[in-house]
């Protein structure tokens, strides 16, 4: 059996998993909580024996059926706005790979022809001009979340260049990891043009000599724009290479010179 193969048991559909575990869907709950308890004790008693876990996504419109799998020894293991994975370890050393414990960012070093940066202000923060940059998005592409923020903060169209840095801070948002991209990009455009006011006050372009000497300006800031200007950093490589994968994907790689 494959770790698509499907297995009827009782009235659920189940998905094996890589670690001897099943997996069921939130679409593939019964309608009612009656029969959702009956089919989960019939569904442990029947695999028990032989798979390591079972893991149930429950939709937020079916959450009063988390009680009835967590009195059954589920626990949660990750989320969205939406549902709530549980887990149940039916062997005690059965392996669970760690739910998501970061978030991401990405920032961007855009050195124009006059050798001037584009940098913003943010309105809840009390330091001076930064990078632009934020959040990527949940199942955003590393460039295409690059170029996204850019143009929000800031009015400029970029088109992606290179990553020359990646960041780790702990703690951070939601008491998880935060990973952090900073990439060059090349400017398409130059006209300032801020579409989230409601966080960014001031975005401008400014001499990078100016930049770099500027007391009020954090040094991560200065050491990433140092390292811009020095390496070539890693370029988006030739996405032949992994085809046969059906799902979206970048690869960078060091470029020799």
């Amino acid at each position: 059996m494959s770790n698509t193969s499907l297995e009827k048991v009782g009235c659920f559909n189940t998905i094996l998993d890589p670690y001897n575990g099943i997996t069921i869907e939130s679409k593939d709950l019964p309608n009612s909580k009656e029969e959702f308890e009956l089919n989960l004790d019939y569904l442990i008693e029947n695999v028990e024996n032989r798979r390591f876990l079972i893991w149930i996504y429950i939709d937020i419109n079916k959450s009063d059926y988390i009680s009835i799998a967590t009195k059954r020894g589920f626990f949660f293991h990750s989320c969205n706005e939406d549902y709530i994975l549980v887990v149940k370890r039916l062997k005690e050393d059965a392996i669970i790979p760690t739910a998501s414990n970061h978030t991401l960012g990405v920032g961007a070093v855009v050195i124009n022809h006059k050798n001037e940066l584009l940098v913003i202000k943010e309105r809840i923060s009390t330091a001076g001009y930064k990078l632009p940059g934020g959040h990527i998005d949940d199942a955003e592409l590393i460039t295409t979340a690059l170029e996204r923020e850019v143009l929000e903060e800031t009015g400029i169209i970029v088109e992606f260049e290179s990553i020359i840095s990646l960041g780790h801070f702990y703690p951070h948002q939601f008491h998880k990891s935060n990973l952090y991209i900073l990439c060059t990009a090349i400017a398409k455009s130059s006209k300032i043009n801020i579409q989230d006011s409601n966080e960014i006050i001031d975005a401008k372009w400014v001499n990078v000599d100016e930049y770099l000497n500027d007391e009020e300006v954090f040094d991560y800031s200065k050491a990433i724009v140092t390292a811009a200007i020095k390496s070539k950093g890693l370029k988006r490589a030739n996405q032949e290479t992994l085809c046969h994968i059906k799902k979206d994907f970048e690869l960078f790689f060091q470029i020799e010179s």
